[in-house]
């Protein structure tokens, strides 16, 4: 039997999902932060030993291992990426800088701007200009180009970002910059903004292309190591990486671009939520994941969570990259707990797997979110933690709280609280705010809990959003692995042409559309699945004059890529027509009498594979559940005795009425008062607030 394997690397664990046939294993371990290689080769070692197997016979049957990453992110939290320089047009050095005047909070004077990944220093200009029709004004002085590169070559840059006026429409100097900095700066990393975001508008392309030159040797550093440790452990099929668009390819895809693996983590979260949300009848869904470092909110709208290529800004810089919409707080159970001028504080800073939290016993001194669970009993010291890989201890923990609760004036089981509440508050107003930015009312949305301390906090969090009804997946505590497994193989590339939609040049479309194809088709081959598996979604980028932001929609769904017949002397009019149809139900007007522009083309190309089965329905009988023992916990009203169930004892059809503490292998389900959780016949709980009158 063949295996397939999902990983997703957090900043606290390392989680796996395996699927073997229609069966799902689980695990999970601490991740090790100065080599994550070695936390995913220790994962596979465990699998092998559950599966009794030998690992080079285990690693023999795997049929995919995909691999969901946050090295690109963690690069961009602790600013750790190579020395970049950027080459640039003559005139256009400070442009990432200017950053369009955009600042997160413009009310706080104290703000300071990100922290530069390129310094002026490091920021060079050369004399060339290319004009937005592609016809060159200024010839590329290449004399200038190497002075630039001696001077970036003295300062020691590892990585160099070439982004020149509108290479997007003519690469013809970008191409060449690129062969001169190989040729004076040799083993250095190059990336060129006409391969990783050819279109408009200009500070889009130059930040995402000098992001991509920050994490690049990273990523690739990262990803060689596993691979070559896969290969030596048996692995004999290519390595897939998730990308921030929820789907996966192949790691030599993602060697042409290694900045679509940002945020590829929470992606497969994501995906997981709509291939579960969909199966149960939840087609809207709040997904939130609270992990060991961070709380990630997303939305599954209509069944889908689709990409969105834009002003997508992560770690404070602009990532132009097709990516789902997940926004990240820092509350994850690592988080640390402090005061800060009278006030009680939680995050963003994180203890992450090293040293981690106090109750970890492995150093740490700070205390987190998982400490004051702890202390109030909704953890415990007597169970398993983390699928029995360690315990937990209260030594040093009640000091911790005690610190906290001697500034505050109160006990430390009450600072323990506090904490508590805080975080709550931060995960809530999150959802608040991302959700009132989409229009959307969360009171209408099913919640889905997932990540490790998801199922802890989903309840209450859920009472005071007003949502009635949350599902907690079986899988959730690895819900991101196993999000992976679900994520088909896809490309998902653009192309900027801009020109009145009433003066579309169908040729120029179609040669577009054609040279995506050709891409996806090489690399879909490479990957061993043939063109006639491939489902090819034909978009179009559109706005009216004078908007900032285009909208995308689709203009032909397709099986296979030579089907472009659609593309004919209509294609104008009948886009003009999709993109009124768009524009109304994205913001609830059109201008009927101005004829809107296309700003690019984009492909997004697809292939099926064998998803995880989601079991749905109640048809066992209902009943209560066994409970194992009582604990003191502080759920929300105070400390009492509190029934504790084990989660691997439930059957279908158990019945848990709050308050109530579900203890399942790699995660805590808390029952909060005036809830009800029943399993459902797929194993899978469902909590359901009671409403009162």
């Amino acid at each position: 039997m063949g295996y397939r394997v999902g990983i997703d690397i957090g900043g606290t664990f390392t989680d796996f999902a395996l699927l073997k046939g229609n069966d799902v294993i689980l695990y999970k371990n601490l991740s090790t932060p100065a080599d994550r290689s070695v936390g995913v080769m220790s994962g596979l070692q465990k699998l092998a030993e559950m599966e009794e197997l030998p690992l080079q016979d285990f690693m023999g049957r795997c049929d995919a291992i995909v691999h969901g990453t946050t090295v690109a992110d963690n690069t961009l939290i602790e600013m750790n990426g190579a020395l970049t320089g950027l080459i640039t047009t003559e005139g256009f050095r400070d442009e990432m800088e200017y950053r369009r005047g955009y600042k997160e909070d413009i009310w706080d004077l104290r703000l300071e701007p990100p922290k530069q990944i390129t310094p002026r220093r490091r920021r060079l200009t050369v004399p060339e200009r290319i004009l937005f029709d592609g016809s060159v004004h200024q010839a590329l002085d290449e004399d200038a180009v190497r002075a630039v590169c001696h001077r970036l070559k003295k300062q020691g840059v590892e990585s160099v970002a070439i982004s020149l006026l509108f290479s997007f429409v003519n690469p013809e100097h970008e191409k060449r910059v690129a062969q001169i900095v190989a040729e004076e700066i040799p083993g250095v990393q190059v990336s060129c903004s006409y391969q990783v975001l050819p279109r408009a508008p200009e500070y889009d392309r130059t930040s995402t292309t000098v992001v991509n030159a920050y994490v690049a040797p990273r990523v690739y550093s990262y990803l060689e190591r596993l691979v070559s440790r896969l290969e030596e452990a048996g692995y004999g099929n290519q390595l897939m990486v998730m990308q921030a668009s929820g789907g996966v390819m192949t790691k030599e895809y993602i060697e042409g671009s290694p900045i679509r693996v940002l945020a590829s983590g929470p992606a497969g979260g994501v995906i997981g939520s709509a291939h579960v949300g969909v199966a149960k009848g939840y087609k809207n869904l709040l997904s939130v994941d609270m992990g060991g470092t961070s709380y990630d909110i997303s939305m599954v709208l209509g069944g889908a969570a689709p990409a969105v290529a834009g002003w997508n800004m992560h770690h404070r810089y602009l990532v132009g990259v097709p990516m789902i919409q997940v926004e990240t707080l820092g509350a994850g159970g690592g988080s640390i707990c402090h005061v800060n001028n009278g006030i009680v504080e939680v995050g963003p800073a994180s203890a992450g797997a090293e040293p981690g939290p106090i109750c970890y016993g492995r150093g740490g001194k700070q205390p987190t979110i998982t400490d004051a669970l702890l202390m109030l009993g909704i953890l415990s010291p007597d169970m398993q933690f983390a699928g029995g890989s360690f315990s937990l201890s209260m030594d040093g923990v009640t000091e911790a709280f005690q610190a906290i609760g001697d500034e505050m004036g109160y006990s430390a089981e009450d600072a323990a609280f506090d904490c508590f509440r805080v975080v709550n508050a931060n995960m809530s107003m999150g959802v608040r705010r991302i959700t009132a930015g989409k229009g959307v009312d969360p009171k209408e949305m099913c919640m889905l809990a997932y990540g490790g301390n998801g199922a802890a906090f989903a309840g209450i969090q859920a009472q005071e959003l007003g949502i009635e009804k949350v599902l907690v997946p079986k899988a959730s505590p690895t819900f991101s692995a196993l999000g992976t497994l679900v994520a088909d193989p896809a490309i998902d590339e653009e192309r900027s042409y801009i020109t009145p939609a009433d003066k579309v040049d169908p040729e120029r479309l179609k040669a577009l559309w054609a040279e995506l194809a050709e891409r996806a088709r090489k690399y879909f081959t490479d990957a061993r699945f043939g063109a006639g598996d491939i489902t090819a979604r034909y978009q179009l980028n559109m706005r009216y004059p004078g908007q900032n932001w285009a909208l995308n929609f689709d203009v032909k769904v397709a099986e296979g890529l030579d089907d472009m017949d659609f593309v004919d002397a209509g294609i104008g009019a009948h886009a003009i027509e999709a993109f009124n149809k768009r524009h109304m139900q994205e913001y609830g007007h059109i201008r009927e009498h101005e004829v809107p522009e296309i700003t690019g083309v984009r492909l997004a190309t697809s292939v099926s594979t064998a998803s995880p089965l989601v079991g749905h329905g109640f048809n066992a009988p209902s009943r209560a559940a066994k409970v194992s023992r009582t604990r003191r916990a502080n759920l929300g009203d105070g400390f009492q005795e509190v029934p504790i169930i084990h989660g691997p004892d439930l059957e279908p059809g158990n019945e848990i009425a709050g308050p109530a503490i579900i203890e399942e292998t790699f995660t805590t389900i808390v029952v909060y008062p005036g809830w009800r959780a029943v399993l459902d016949d797929a194993g899978d709980y469902e909590m359901t607030r009671e409403v009162t009158a």
